[in-house]
């Protein structure tokens, strides 16, 4: 032990770093435990602000068109594409 640093001194800094490293650990675990958590939380809960999503997509629509609306349709596409 150094002679002009007193047993005081040595266990403040003792002490220091226990709690220093103490504080690092929790903190390490609840990082890794607390965002497991809030995963899970969220999946199951959701955000309270938007509507719950379907599990399932919606069927497709479809709709009929005239003959007249095919052929403006068919048309469009050809304009489109660039005439061929």
């Amino acid at each position: 032990m150094p002679e002009h640093v007193s047993v005081y001194q040595l266990l403040g800094v003792t002490l220091l770093v226990l709690v220093v490293f103490a504080w690092t650990a929790g903190l390490a675990y609840l990082l890794r435990h607390g965002r497991h958590e809030a995963v899970t939380w969220r999946v199951d809960h959701g955000l309270p602000a938007f509507p719950r999503q379907r599990r399932a997509a919606p069927g497709h629509e479809s709709v009929a068109l005239s003959p007249a609306e095919e052929d403006a349709f068919a048309g469009l596409v050809r304009q489109l594409s660039g005439g061929r």
